[in-house]
This record gives C-alpha cells, structure tokens and sequence, in this order.
C-alpha cells in the first residue's frame, strides 16, 4: 500500500489528481493485504494493460493495478481511472468491485511512506524495510514488454509476419500510438522484432496529456493516421489507445474496418493463426450493442455465441470457464482467451497474420468478407458530458415507453422505409456460469428486417455523462454493400432521435462523435 501510493506521486499523479483515487487503490490492495510482500512495476512505471493481464498470469500474482485515463483526455485537466485486475489477469467482477465500495465506506485513514524512493528506470529488485510482517518488503522493475512478447510469440508466426513486413512482397504500415503506452510495444515488437522500418510508427513517446489530444483510436481524434493513410502509399494502419487495449484499422487510402467487421472477420480467419489451429475454438463473445456481424460467423463454424453487457469482464467468466475463444465489443476492443483483457496490438498481429496468409488488402479482405456473410452497415452517435440528471430522465422515459405495450409492433415510415418494431426490451444478462443475473444494459428495440436501435448510458466518466445511440442493417445483396452506411442508416437514426427527443433535451444539435 505504501509503496503504490508513493509510486503515483513518483509518476507525477499525486499532484493532479484528489486523493479519493487513491482510496481505490488502497482498498483494493487492502482486500489481499496479507498477501502483498512484493510489486512488479513495469519499467519507468509503464505497462499496457494487455502487459499487466499477461504478468499477473504469469507469475501468478494476486491481483494488479492499473493507473489510467484509457481512451479518455488525459494531463491535470483530464480523466483518471483506476483499474483494478483480479488473480486472472482480467478486470475485477461486481463482486469483487461492491466489496471495495462497501470496504471504502468505513476505511478511516491510510499511512504513506514520503520518504521512500523507487527507481522505476532501473530492472531488477529492489528491497525496503517497512516495519510490516515482510521482511523485507520487494519491489521488482521489470522490461515493460518482455513477458508480453514471449506470450505474442508462442500465438503468432512471427516469420510470417515478418516477410510480409520485410519480403519481397512488402507492405508499408502506418501505427499510430497516440503518445499512449504503447510506443515501446510498437517499436520493440512491430520494428525490432518483425522489421518494420522505424518511420512506420508515429506519437510513440509516451505523454501525460498524451500531446493533447484524446488517444481514442477512431477516425474522429486518429486524423494523422487517417490522412496518412488517405495519401495511399501505406497498405496498412492501425492505431491504439493510451493503455493498449483498443485499437482501430485503416486500409490504403484509409478505408476504414469498423470495431464489429473486424471481430467477425478475424472469427471467420482464426485458422490463419497457429494458436487457435492447436487450441480450437470454442465459442465467441460479443457485447450487445456490437453488431450481430460475428453471429453469422458463428452460424456457418457451428460454434455458440455469447451476448453480453459492455465490459470485459463479463467475457472473463466464460473465458475462464472454457466457454470462449474469442470476443469482442464496438468500442474498438477484441481479444482472446490468451487473456483475459482485450488486446490491441494482439488484434493487430492478428490482422497482419490474415493479411500474410491470404495475400489480399484489407479492402479486398473486408468485400470478400460481406459477400460471403452479408454487410452489417452500423454506426455509433456518442453524446458527451451531457448533464447527468437529463442523461437519466431521457433514458427513463425512454424505457417507459418502448417498453409499452403500444410500442410493440409499431410502424415507423420514414421516406420509402417502413420498420416494423418486432421487440424491445432493457438487456437483461443471466451468467451462463454462475447465474449471476445484470438487469438494465441498454435499451433495445429489434425491428422485423432484424435491424435494431439501441440506447445505452456509458460509464467511462465520473463527472458528465455519455449517452450513445446505436444503429445496425443488415443487407446480404452484394450490389447493395457500396453504399455510406450514415445514408443506409439515415432512417433508423431519425426514428432514435424522434422517439428520444434528446435534440430537444439536451439542447444539442448533433452528437460529439459519430463512429
């Protein structure tokens, strides 16, 4: 305890941030406290999220903690979050995280040590006497990408890779690591390791404020990625967010791979990589506003498919329960059962696999991929710090009235489009593990054509709140797979904003990001 509140103050947090999220940390460490005697801290106080997955499986630790302000702004001004990582290496279940709460309501004081000095630029152990039942206490600074590496290496062909990184065939890439952590992955792994030349990776030095900009990998604050891509001389771009876990693609001339096609067309390619090829696959995970791209995928392999509330760990339970091989959400996170969190630059490697082996672009990949299963057209309108007591009446009264009987079987036509309302409901998830049973995910309405809308309020801020609108059509007939999916997807937009009426109540006149 000791010893990570002084290293936030060693990483310049401690003057940013109030001190409440430090309880968080503090109670967390306190639920295991007879078992801390050691740390392991990623060198310069550096680690991915994915890399803190894979060392806590590893080496077998408790748990793990993670500072960060993710995909959000970061610097005095921005967001910080806690991340609290359970002995799986993935992110801590309701249980776990109410027991902190309740833990946090009593906590009544906390001791810190001023005057202890970890050299986080230094490998290696190091010891301290804190008075406690440890002697000595250890802290232990480990290569940020080491471990990550070697697990990276017994998935992937890296010889594959590399060829089409370096062969005669080569392609240019263009990564993106938007000043997150990132950068020492991307330039020890991507070029060290598989050759790609050292200008192919951007932003790689890590940034408190991450240079003053989101690192949220979409094509609204990933514009130096997309502009480079749009000139044509790169094949391939990707970008990550500040902790490592999201990701986006980009083709030539920046043809963009939303979040849900590219989970469903790494499901439908997972025999391009040797570690599914001896591990099988087992099952797929979604959450449910990803769209249902990855369940015709899953129809044609005879494999389940699990709908799930947003949020990892509700794929850990699967995963550890050996129901799940692969999964995925919207937002720019996809993974495996190789973790227990999502993983973007895994993601990444995945796509270069696919491309080595199918010897295709990602367009020619993406097109072949929607005449085989049929296009998923889906975006995502993102209405940020928004009021939180107007976020929840408009929620509210949402729910009140899709979920009336009145509501079922409406028509809705807008221009030459008539949807018919087959169901609605608030998602509801029941853990086919342990019945744990999560009520009120996001509101859903389904239409005949099976289009659907869905509304959900996102947690990711503390201060404002977040409300996202989403939309999805299908559409099998491969002459109709050209079109903008903003156009395709026009009508079922207009139907949300009516029957929401969050223009009016937010006084907004359009959303903050639209992916």
């Amino acid at each position: 305890i000791l010893v990570c509140k002084r290293i936030g103050s060693i990483l310049g947090l401690y003057n940013f941030y109030p001190v409440h999220v430090y309880v968080y940390v503090c109670v967390g460490l306190l639920i295991f406290k007879s078992l801390i005697g050691r740390l392991v801290i990623g060198q310069n106080g550096i680690l991915s999220t994915p890399a803190v997955s894979c060392i806590i499986r590893k080496i077998k630790a408790a748990g793990g903690i993670i500072l960060t302000a993710s995909h959000s702004p970061g610097g005095p001004g921005g967001e910080f979050g806690v991340k609290f990582e359970v002995a799986n290496g993935g992110p801590a279940p309701d249980i776990v995280s109410d027991k902190i709460y309740q833990i946090s309501k009593t906590l009544e004081e906390y001791a810190i040590c001023p005057d202890l000095r970890v050299d986080l630029s230094r490998l290696g152990r190091q010891e301290f006497d804190l008075e406690n039942k440890f002697k000595p206490f250890r802290v232990e600074i480990v290569d940020s990408v080491d471990i990550y590496l070697n697990l990276l290496r017994s998935i992937f062909d890296f010889n594959a890779i590399r060829n089409l990184l370096t062969g005669p065939n080569q392609i240019k890439i263009r990564i993106d690591a938007m000043n997150g952590v990132m950068g020492p992955y991307v330039r020890r792994i991507l070029c060290d390791e598989l050759g790609a030349p050292a200008n192919s990776a951007i932003n790689c030095i890590p940034l408190e404020d991450f240079g003053g900009q989101p690192p949220d990998p979409n094509l609204t604050y990933a514009t130096a990625l997309l502009e480079a891509m749009r000139g044509g001389e790169y094949g391939f771009g990707a970008a990550f967010d500040a902790d490592g876990d999201r990701y986006m693609i980009l083709g030539q001339n920046g043809f963009f791979v939303n979040a849900s096609d590219s989970l469903a067309i790494i499901a439908a390619n997972l025999s391009c990589i040797p570690y599914f090829c001896q591990m099988g696959v087992r099952g797929f995970g979604r959450s449910m506003p990803t769209s249902t791209a990855l369940d015709k995928v899953a129809k044609v392999m005879k494999v389940p498919v699990y709908e799930t509330p947003t949020g990892w760990r509700y794929f850990s339970n699967l995963m550890d329960s050996g129901r799940c091989s692969l999964c995925g959400e919207e937002s720019f996170g996809t993974g495996s059962d190789h973790l227990r969190e999502k993983d973007g630059l895994w993601a990444v490697l995945v796509w270069l696999s696919i491309l080595a082996a199918r010897k295709q672009s990602v367009e020619e990949i993406v097109r072949d991929h929607w005449t085989k299963f049929g296009r998923h057209y889906y975006c995502r309108f993102d209405y940020e710090a928004l009021e939180p007591r107007t976020a929840y009446f408009i929620m509210r009264d949402l729910e009140a009235l899709i979920t009336d009987k009145s509501f079922s079987h409406q028509q809705f036509a807008v221009g030459n489009n008539i949807y018919s309302v087959e169901r609605t409901d608030s998602f509801e998830y029941i853990d086919p593990v342990d019945g744990t049973v999560t009520k009120r995910q996001g509101l859903r309405i389904i239409f005949s054509d099976a289009s659907r809308l869905i509304f959900r309020m996102s947690a990711s801020s503390h201060v404002r709140a977040t409300l996202r609108i989403y939309a999805e059509s299908y559409e099998k007939d491969p002459s109709q797979h050209n079109k903008e999916p903003q156009a395709v997807l026009s009508p079922l937009i207009a139907i949300a904003l009516k029957i929401s009426q969050i223009h009016e109540r937010t006084g907004r006149k359009g959303p903050t990001v639209i992916t």
